[in-house]
């Protein structure tokens, strides 16, 4: 008998509610200070990270070998026979490449690690989905299927304020920089099927953006059932906005409202708005 236990870092944004309800563990990725390292969500939340900007803008870096090997071997003895560990893109973190290392240790129980090629809700789609699939009694090689199936389907769409963090945190691929902040463009930056960022369409002004983030999405799902998540990061008023309003579409299935990490929030800086979603 199958015994599926689930893995995600914290780059999913999965509501503490949902992560208790279906028993996901949790990696925190590392925000870095020069008077310490915190994890995510653990001992640093994303407002203690946007206080103390501009002044301070800290690193980042993935889940440590020992404490992955920490939770896979918990797991193990907790009579778990299979392991999916699904992760944000290898392209914007070594925590894929990481969790892969780690389960070369373990050759008693078996391990899958999935790359989303995503990150924030778009991940997060991928590991509720595969929770309940588990809760639901399909087997390993089903619930892998499911994913994979899945993972092309799902959307990332964000704007932020200033490019400045996305530059200074090496994160900006394919995102163009100084001459939009200077007219006063607004990126929408999406993330390619490769996992990179790159700007989805330019619009000038905050306002302007946040309706093309809207847009998107109605264009992409048209009148077909879809899953919503809207995100935000120190933006919650006008996030709060625009999941009421995209709420109301007739055929949204689920909405999902939260905040994203502070090790996401590191590279976008206050005020970020962002719609993960995918097609039923």
């Amino acid at each position: 008998m199958e015994k599926i236990a689930l893995v995600a870092d914290s780059a999913c944004d999965l509501p503490q509610n949902l992560i208790e309800q279906y028993g996901i563990r949790i990696l925190p990725l590392k925000v870095i200070y020069p008077d310490g390292q915190y994890s995510d969500r653990v001992d640093v939340q994303p407002e203690d990270v946007y206080r103390r900007m501009p002044g301070e803008v800290p690193t980042t870096s993935m889940p440590n070998l020992q404490e992955i090997k920490a939770v896979f071997d918990s797991l193990r003895r907790d009579g778990f026979s299979h392991i999916l560990a699904i992760t944000l893109s290898s392209k914007l973190s070594g925590t894929f490449q990481a969790m892969e290392l780690a389960a070369r240790d373990f050759d008693d129980i078996t391990i899958q690690v999935f790359d989303t090629r995503t990150l924030s809700m778009a991940t997060g789609w991928m590991v509720l989905e595969s929770a309940r699939n588990v809760m639901n009694g399909l087997s390993f090689s089903k619930v892998m299927e499911k994913l994979t199936l899945l993972r092309p389907k799902v959307h990332a769409y964000y704007v932020i304020e200033t490019l400045e963090y996305l530059r200074k945190g090496g994160r900006i691929g394919q995102v163009a920089g100084m001459l939009g902040e200077l007219l006063n463009l607004k990126p929408i930056i999406g993330v390619n099927r490769d996992g990179v960022y790159y700007t989805h369409a330019k619009v000038r002004g905050r306002t302007k953006s946040i309706e093309k983030l809207m847009e998107i999405v109605t264009e992409t799902v048209g009148n077909r059932p879809f899953k919503l998540a809207v995100m935000h990061g120190g933006a919650k008023e006008v996030g709060e906005k625009v999941a009421s309003k995209l709420g109301q579409l007739p055929n949204v299935k689920e909405l999902i409202f939260s905040d994203i990490s502070p090790a996401l929030g590191v590279h976008t800086g206050p005020g970020l708005l962002a719609v993960c979603f995918y097609e039923l």
